[in-house]
């Protein structure tokens, strides 16, 4: 009989405390396979003159990013990454893209060698020379461990509230794909795994690009008929960048909960709408409204439309790709805000 497997939470935001909730509730009900304490990585910081460790420790909630709550007695939040992933068989990366590189060096050298990660992390990382590497790739290059994809239309604060959702794994491996799905599935949280990792983890991280176009669309004043053309020419644009960049992606994979399902709710709730909204009507800066809005959390569609547009201007191919491009030039306002209209109409037709 094998050991019960230790479990590790890389991050512990919004996202990532509405995922310890269900990973400490799950391994209790498995303990022939699962060790029974998960230990959750956290970024100190102090909130109300006390550590914020402490208080999930204590009292048992993430009252700065997940407040009203409660989270497993069996979830040990811990400030020092390596501590937290000492002698752990599965990382679960969920942190801004931005931060990986640094906290994966953080874990070099110290993680076994038959461990295994999953990234619930939505975003790309800039490589020189013109291009960009998933997320997936970076955590398999800094530890040299196998890692899975999961992605769904997940609002984590609904997820916490155990709304019922389906979130997508995309996992190659025969074996690891049915243990990440015990670690994962709920009777509110329905997991489906594909093969498919590559489409899995790119549509997590373009649908973000496209809910910042919603946003706009939104903080212009138009309707729904608007944004379902947003949504539309995103999807294109999501499956002709897969088909460009990622030859050999499966188009049912779009049908999944990392898909379409996931693109729809992410243009109608989620930070990216509700920023890129703000942008619009207030002509503020992103970096400003971000800091007036997240209460610290961070935004993931405008650094993803750079990293792409990265890609997509040395490869000189902005062009094929018109709405990503224009989101990106309003972002960093070279466009103006409310020329994004001109966009949609004058968007290719065929792709």
């Amino acid at each position: 009989m094998s050991t019960p497997k230790r479990i590790c939470i890389v991050g512990s935001g919004n996202w990532g405390s509405a995922i310890a909730k269900i990973i400490g509730n799950n391994v209790v009900t498995m303990p022939d396979k699962f060790h029974k304490e998960v230990r959750m990585w956290v970024f100190e910081e102090t909130v109300n003159d006390r550590k914020l460790t402490d208080i999930i420790n204590n009292d048992h909630e993430n009252v700065k990013y997940l407040p009203g709550i409660a989270l497993p007695e069996n979830v040990v939040a811990i400030p020092d990454v390596a501590d937290a992933g000492k002698d752990a068989d599965i990382f679960i990366f969920v942190l801004p893209h931005q931060f990986v590189r640094k906290v994966g060096k953080s874990l070099q050298g110290t993680i076994k060698k038959d461990a295994i990660a999953v990234t619930l992390i939505k975003g790309f990382d800039v490589k020189e020379g013109g291009g960009i590497l998933l997320i997936s790739d970076v955590i398999r290059e800094l530890l040299n461990i196998p890692c899975a994809i999961l992605m769904g239309a997940n609002i984590a604060n609904e997820v916490a509230k155990e709304n019922y959702c389906e979130a997508t794994i995309g996992c190659k491996d025969p074996e690891m794909g049915p243990l990440l799905k015990d670690v994962f599935q709920a009777d509110y949280f329905r997991i489906v795994v594909v093969p498919d990792e590559t489409t899995v983890e790119v549509c997590g991280a373009l649908k973000n690009i496209v809910a910042v176009g919603a946003g706009f669309a939104d903080g212009l004043g138009y309707g729904d008929n608007t944004k379902a053309a947003v949504i539309r020419l995103g999807l294109m644009e999501m499956i002709k960048f897969c088909e460009v960049f990622y030859p050999g992606s499966n188009e049912s994979t779009f049908l999944e909960s990392c898909g379409v399902a996931d693109l729809v709710t992410t243009c109608y709730g989620g930070r990216n709408r509700r920023v890129a909204e703000a942008f619009a009507k207030t002509g503020k800066s992103i970096e400003e409204l971000e800091t007036e809005m997240l209460n610290g959390q961070k935004l993931q569609g405008p650094p993803t439309a750079f990293e792409v547009n990265y890609m997509l201007k040395n490869k000189n191919m902005e062009d094929r790709f018109p709405l990503f491009t224009a989101i990106h030039r309003i972002c960093k306002n070279e466009l103006k805000v409310n020329q994004f209209m001109d966009c949609l109409k004058n968007h290719p037709e065929h792709m």
